[in-house]
């Protein structure tokens, strides 16, 4: 066959396979580059061929992103990298304060809400207050726009000591601010409240820098109140500083009692003990858990299940048994590194498998039963186990409850009646007062006329009589957080139609 009819058949062939054709230039001095992986050659090998052959200028700072991203992807879920932007905002929300104006908002119908001014606060001094629309910032217009809302909190928060102009609506005015921005004190305890004369509710939503001294304060007022039992609240909380959590643990242990032990290919085994010294060994304890609390989370739960000193009530936690290490470079970007599994007192390691869709395997325990049976529970998937199982009440989401939540009808209503109930709202101070104002309120009424008016949405008879507390009861509590007790209020109402929270009060 002539030379040109073989290359003539060759293409016809990779044609009909549908190939894609790259034009290659043979290196007639070939030659094979030693590749060895246990010094990581073969990977600088392959960088500085890079530069030395690549056609176009390389972007390193953009190449080297995504090669320290995609090297550690094929470890484990939890060791990663971390731009600087995304690192600075993850150590301040752990640091237990960060640089900004002082406010807390949510966005119910597409327009930033004021729900808290902290107390000491650029904002507060400036003069914001709860309820104000957020409109602008500096000249971004930020309402009715879709505007993401971590885009928002990356324009307000900044350096201490730099401006940034917030325009905000209040009622029919339009108002400008000029804020100082400066250091703003984070709270990881949401909510602390007696629930009964005797029993004693905590809220944490992380183990942060400052977590330690707000238990610490949070719990000596409780029991200075009468606590003798604790309903320690850890759904939702996905850990933070180890430290943190030793601490806590050690407030219920008996002295040499083991909270937790680690241990690394490259981190000899270090074990840790209660001290003896904690206030609260003789206060009876509660740990509600979740497919939501993980890392240090389970770490104070696992101990307190193995040392026999607490009931751990709710699901399955989500099953994190891992230990980071922090790696900070000059740009200020970093990594956190895996460097040893965490052990329970009694030799679990609670660490779930590493599998595709690892962040989103919450969402299989719905398709094999187990956040409705105790027994579809696998210990061999990870995670810590309770004592008491509840299962999600799926009785509850008809058709009204699911169009109002995805439309945020109830937010968008506690809103709304804020507007008009700013002044009676803000002058209550204490919970009782609250419960007298929204009993006279005409809260049902007013919820259903918004919900028609505005969504469309009316519950037919049987569906309201079904889930009217359970869902007035939503309504109630996020009416509450407009009064000056803010997220107390909230869960202290809210808690009225938990499951989790009943069953640990033996309900």
């Amino acid at each position: 066959m002539r030379k040109e009819t073989v290359i003539i058949a060759l293409l016809g062939v990779l044609i009909g396979a549908g190939s894609v054709f790259t034009a290659f230039r043979i290196n007639q001095n070939r030659q094979r580059l030693r590749a060895e992986y246990v010094d990581w050659r073969k990977l600088n090998l392959v960088l500085e061929s890079l530069d030395r052959n690549y056609v176009d200028t390389i972007d390193h700072k953009k190449v080297t992103d995504a090669a320290i991203t995609a090297a550690l992807a094929a470890l484990d879920p939890h060791t990663i990298y971390m731009q600087p932007e995304v690192l600075k905002d993850s150590e301040d929300d752990l640091a237990g304060q960060f640089e900004g104006i002082g406010i807390q908002f949510n966005v119910p119908n597409d327009t930033a809400i004021v729900l808290e001014v902290i107390p000491g606060g650029p904002s507060e001094k400036i003069g914001l207050q709860v309820g104000d629309r957020l409109l602008k910032v500096d000249d971004k217009v930020i309402a009715g726009v879709k505007f993401p809302q971590d885009s928002m909190v990356r324009r307000m928060k900044g350096p201490a000591g730099t401006r940034v102009n917030i325009t905000v609506g209040r009622g029919r005015e339009v108002i400008p601010f000029e804020i100082t921005r400066g250091k703003i004190p984070t709270h990881s305890v949401d909510a602390a409240f007696m629930v009964n004369d005797t029993t004693g509710y905590l809220r944490l939503s992380k183990f942060a820098r400052t977590t330690y001294s707000e238990f610490a304060k949070a719990t000596l007022d409780l029991m200075a109140a009468g606590m003798t039992h604790m309903i320690f609240d850890l759904r939702g909380n996905s850990g933070g500083f180890l430290d943190q959590a030793l601490a806590l643990a050690d407030q219920f242990l008996p002295k040499g009692a083991n909270i937790v032990y680690m241990e690394g290919l490259h981190r000899k085994r270090d074990t840790y003990n209660a001290s003896g010294k904690g206030l609260l060994q003789d206060v009876g304890l509660t740990v509600l858990i979740d497919d939501g609390s993980a890392s240090s989370s389970e770490i104070f739960a696992g101990a307190m299940q193995d040392n026999g000193r607490a009931r751990i009530v709710g699901r399955r936690s989500f099953g994190k048994g891992l230990v980071q290490e922090p790696i900070y470079f000059t740009d200020g970007s970093g990594v956190r590194i895996t460097v040893a599994r965490f052990y329970t007192p009694s030799g679990r390691c609670i660490q779930k498998p590493y599998t595709d869709d690892y962040n989103y395997e919450v969402f299989e325990r719905y398709g094999t039963g187990e956040m409705m049976e105790a027994d579809s529970m696998d210990v061999s998937k990870g995670g810590i186990i309770p004592d008491v199982f509840v299962p999600v009440d799926t009785t509850k989401a008809s058709q009204f409850y699911i169009a109002c939540n995805r439309k945020a009808t109830p937010m968008r209503f506690a809103s709304a009646y804020f507007d008009r109930h700013k002044s009676e709202l803000q002058a209550i101070e204490d919970y009782d007062s609250l419960l007298k104002y929204l009993d006279r309120a005409g809260i049902e009424a007013a919820f259903l006329d918004y919900a028609k008016a505005k969504d469309g949405l009316v519950p037919d008879a049987l569906e309201w009589k079904d889930e009217k507390q359970y869902m007035l009861t939503q309504v109630r509590a996020l009416v509450g957080r407009y009064s000056k007790l803010g997220d107390k209020a909230f869960y202290h109402l809210y808690l009225q139609t938990d499951d989790i929270f009943k069953k640990a009060m033996g309900e």
